[in-house]
């Protein structure tokens, strides 16, 4: 497990002060730790996206970032841009209101606008549920959901909305989809222990802006 957790690290920097300089380092902490992706909002993608040319670092770009309640239309258009500024991947948030009020069909027909937009241009999709905001039978059925509009992962929190991932959480998560559907936990991941807990649960991929942490843990290790 421990031979490849670096590369299932999506080094994170999503925070509403983060300047260029500040990218740039994102950028070369990802490559020289061998994190699998940089996670950022869309107005760095194409800045990321210039850095991390011929590394294998991809680029994440998150969409309708962190609340969710941008219109379908704003987030399939969001997607579009980041998409054509180089992103290899996005995190879109679910419209979380309509989720909790039931209106199930209103949260598929705007998750699969985004996959669709995605997949038309052969890019991976992950849908964020903000668990901390739901139930467990929400959970479920938002997973249930996003593997209906054919999302490639679905993944727990934005980090800006209460608690972050648990491996409660993500091992319902795994529980609620099939075995090709995969899960990335994101959101208070600050330590190697807590990455290596989230895996065992069922994590796929780890958003944390502690990666560079995590590494130098493992470095102690050995």
């Amino acid at each position: 497990m421990d031979d490849n957790i670096l590369s299932k690290i999506e080094h994170t920097l999503l925070k509403p002060d983060a300047r260029r300089e500040d990218m740039a380092k994102l950028c070369a902490e990802a490559v020289e730790y061998g994190f699998g992706l940089v996670a950022i909002n869309p107005c760095w993608t194409e800045y990321c996206g210039e850095r991390l040319k011929g590394t294998g670092v991809l680029v994440d770009a998150a969409v309708g970032f962190p609340l969710g309640q941008s219109l379908q239309e704003t987030k399939i258009a969001e997607c579009e841009h980041c998409i054509g500024a180089g992103a290899d991947e996005i995190d879109m948030v679910i419209n979380i209101g309509k989720l909790i009020d039931g209106d199930e069909n209103y949260v598929y027909q705007e998750i699969k606008g985004v996959v669709d937009c995605c997949h038309h241009f052969h890019r991976i999709c992950k849908v964020i549920l903000e668990t901390a905001l739901l139930s467990k039978a929400q959970i479920a059925a938002a997973c249930k959901i996003a593997e209906e509009a054919g999302a490639d992962f679905v993944k727990t929190s934005t980090g800006f909305s209460g608690a972050g991932a648990t491996t409660e959480n993500v091992a319902l998560m795994r529980a609620s989809v099939g075995p090709t559907m995969r899960i990335k936990a994101a959101g208070g991941i600050r330590s190697l222990a807590e990455a290596r807990a989230m895996i065992s649960a069922g994590a796929d991929r780890l958003g944390t802006s502690a990666g560079v942490r995590i590494a130098g843990e493992l470095q102690q290790e050995a």
